[in-house]
Formats: C-alpha cells, sequence, structure tokens
C-alpha cells in the first residue's frame, strides 16, 4: 500500500508524464504540413515550392525538420471538407470560396487566408457567333464553369450580372450554367455541336480554347473587378495557424521565395511547372502563359475585397469584413494588398 508521501510523488510523476505528453503531441504537430492544390497553370508557385524544396529549406533555417504531404483534390467544396475535418492542413481555391468558408466559420474554426498565389484573368468565352456582351446570351445558351453557382467564376458572373441586371437579378445566368471540369468543357467548347457553347474558363485552358478560330471571348474576370486581381488563394484554420508557428513560417517564406523565383526565371518557372504537374502542355504555351503581362504570379492579394464588399452586398457573405486583412492571417499583411 503507497503511503501518503509515495502517492504524492506518484501524482507529480503522473501529471510530469501527462505533461510531456501534451507537450510531445505538440512538438509533433510543429513538423509536418498537408497541403492540398488544384489543377492548372494557377497554382505554378506550389508547383515552384514543391520542385524546390522550399519547406524543407526554411524549416531546417529555423532548426525544424519539415515533412510535407502534398495532394491534389478538384473543386473547393471537397477543398472545405477536408480542412474542416482536419484531414489537410492548407488547402486552395478561388477567392469567392475562400471568402464562403471564412463567413461559415467566423467564432468557431476561424478560418482565413494565408497569401495570394497570383492575379490571372478568367475568360467567358463562347463558340456561339452571335453572342458579343453578357446581354447577347439567351435561354438556349449553356455556360460551362467548374462549380455552377458558388464557384469563382459563377460569382465572378453573379457580380457582373448584379451590375448589369440589377442585384435582384444576380443568379439571372445560374440557370443556364453547367457544372463541367475545365478540360471537359474545353474539348467541348472546341469541338462545337453540344449545348455546352460558352466557358467560364481560366488558364491554360482558355488560351487552347482561342486557338480555335471559333472561339472567342465575351467577358474577363479583370474587366468585373476593374483590374488585375487575385484567382487562388490558399487557406487555413485559426489551430494551425497558431500552433505550428514554426512550420507556418517555413511555408509563407517558402511562398515568398517561390514567387521570387518565378520572377527572375520564367523559362525555368514553366519547366518546373511541366515537371511538377507531369503536364502534357507543350513547353511553347506554358512558357507563353507564364510571360503573359496580363498574369503577376505574387503571394500578394490583389482586388480580393471587391469580392468581399459585393458578395455581402448580395446576401452570399452574412459577416460584413471592414478591409482585406480581416480575412487574412496577419503573416501576408505586411505587403501593399487590397
Amino acid at each position: 500500500m503507497a503511503t501518503p508521501l509515495k502517492r504524492s510523488a506518484l501524482t507529480l510523476l503522473a501529471a510530469a508524464l501527462a505533461g510531456s505528453a501534451l507537450f510531445s503531441s505538440v512538438a509533433q504537430a510543429e513538423g509536418k504540413i498537408s497541403i492540398a492544390q488544384q489543377f492548372g497553370i494557377g497554382y505554378l508557385i506550389l508547383d515552384v515550392v514543391r520542385d524546390q524544396q522550399l519547406i524543407e529549406k526554411h524549416g531546417k533555417a529555423q532548426g525544424l525538420n519539415i515533412e510535407v504531404d502534398w495532394n491534389s483534390i478538384s473543386g473547393a467544396t471537397a477543398m472545405n471538407e477536408a480542412l474542416l475535418t482536419g484531414s489537410l492542413d492548407v488547402v486552395s481555391a478561388g477567392v469567392p470560396p475562400m471568402l464562403t468558408v471564412w463567413d461559415r466559420t467566423k467564432g468557431k474554426q476561424n478560418v482565413k487566408a494565408i497569401a495570394a498565389l497570383g492575379s490571372m484573368p478568367n475568360y467567358l468565352l463562347t463558340n456561339n457567333p452571335n453572342i458579343k456582351t453578357l446581354k447577347d446570351f439567351s435561354d438556349k445558351d449553356r455556360i460551362a464553369v467548374p462549380a455552377a453557382g458558388v464557384g469563382f467564376q459563377s460569382r465572378t458572373l453573379q457580380i457582373e450580372t448584379a451590375r448589369l441586371f440589377g442585384d435582384a437579378q444576380y443568379k439571372k445566368f445560374d440557370d443556364i450554367s453547367v457544372s463541367l471540369p475545365h478540360p471537359d468543357a474545353t474539348a467541348a467548347l472546341i469541338a462545337g455541336g453540344s449545348e455546352i457553347n460558352s466557358h467560364f474558363s481560366s488558364p491554360p485552358f482558355q488560351y487552347q480554347a482561342l486557338q480555335n478560330p471559333n472561339v472567342h471571348k465575351v467577358l474577363s474576370s479583370y474587366d468585373v473587378l476593374g483590374g488585375q486581381a487575385t484567382f487562388n488563394v490558399l487557406y487555413t484554420t485559426e489551430k494551425f495557424h497558431d500552433e505550428n508557428p514554426k512550420t507556418y513560417k517555413a511555408f509563407y517564406d517558402a511562398l515568398a521565395e517561390a514567387e521570387k523565383i518565378i520572377k527572375a526565371d520564367k523559362p525555368a518557372a514553366a519547366k518546373a511547372y511541366i515537371r511538377v504537374e507531369q503536364s502534357k502542355l507543350p513547353l511553347a504555351l506554358v512558357e507563353q502563359i507564364v510571360n503573359d503581362p496580363e498574369i503577376d504570379f505574387t503571394v500578394v492579394p490583389q482586388r480580393t475585397f471587391i469580392y468581399a464588399e459585393k458578395l455581402q452586398e448580395l446576401g452570399v457573405l452574412k459577416n460584413k469584413a471592414g478591409s482585406w486583412k480581416d480575412y487574412f492571417f496577419e503573416e501576408a499583411h505586411g505587403g501593399a494588398g487590397s
């Protein structure tokens, strides 16, 4: 039978072991990061980070060996589910889907953006020669988008529709929008003859489609947003951000270095994209995209607040952001974002 002194000693030992286990658990969390990206040239910064092992490099600069788990997922809905269930630490999607999960988790998981992945236009394309502007679309037309009604392309279309037809009509073109992956939509647009005669596309697919003489551009997302604007962003939960400061810093620093690498040597960046994505696109086409003056591979957010304002005005978002800094973690606040 244990004496009171022995019981006290055992209690202290148990507490110490419990504390050690807790510390060990936290320590194990530091040094691991799981990241998911979608497909396309919009993720070039991540491709360079992966190709050059920049997260591992910046982790070692802090005395930390970081284990990186890379994943590929199509669609913002699947991304958000994986993030909120804890299956992934960092996910990527367009600005509107990120704002949606920021809005819904405010006061709970508090999801916020880490950094932008670059500014690039998305084109609304058609093979219908009678369509010159958005007002020329009819009930007979069909617009392919990756996620009808909720994705980047649909939300951008809704904002422009509200401007042209009034806020009450912002969903006017949802009825003729069809969810279809970019590769399938591009093939349908080029081939012609199907009900899909239009496609709100993105790089590199819009470049491929415009090589066909029967396809023309109706609208650019830059037209809607008033200039160069962020397409995709990376985001995570407050829990991951706060509990993994060294890992988070290494990741952010890796993204910033990847931006510099791309801008310093765009041909090399194009090769990295083909290498990491195992892309079958011609190198010349990838280089053309990377060198397009409309595109800026930067971690600094550009014109994201337009989405936050307009989607809140339309009732898509419940919470009103005071500025872009409300939905980006503080590490991103140093740049001239918007």
